[in-house]
């Protein structure tokens, strides 16, 4: 008996029982991954663009004591990690900023709650490996 003439199955037809729950799974798993990341670019977003972010980040860059340790530019590095919360009208900014210049770098703490358009700051600080924090809180911005 010859078998080139018994016709063979298709690729379909011989492997359907494993390839359906394999490509279901995985088309889960990367809708999962787009969304988690879709989120995490959108909070990351919200936190960089809030007011909170943009004042604390230009205060570095007119701070001289900072500029000494830093040097200048100062600039973002990394990750925010922190929360911006808006709730019946009140706001809270809580941010921890990685910074660095091309003397070092340090991490800005941004702490401040807000009402419409004005903002309070608890604390805008910077953390630099074996210095004292720096406090721009009080410092008057021009």
């Amino acid at each position: 008996m010859n078998n080139e003439l018994v016709p063979q199955p298709s690729w379909w037809k011989r492997n359907w029982k494993w390839a359906v729950p394999v490509g279901g799974c995985l088309s889960i798993l990367i809708i999962g991954v787009i969304a988690i990341g879709s989120i995490f670019y959108g909070v990351a977003n919200a936190i960089e663009g809030s007011q909170p972010y943009e004042y604390a980040l230009e205060k570095i860059n007119t701070d001289e004591n900072l500029i000494n340790a830093l040097g200048s530019p100062i600039e973002k590095e990394g990750m925010v990690n922190g929360s911006w919360n808006y709730t019946n009208g009140q706001k809270v900014a809580n941010m921890k900023i990685p910074i660095s210049g091309p003397k070092g770098k340090g991490t800005l703490f941004v702490e401040a709650t807000g009402e419409g358009d004005d903002w309070t700051y608890q604390v805008i600080r910077v953390e630099i490996k074996d210095q004292e924090p720096i406090d721009l809180k009080n410092d008057v911005l021009e």
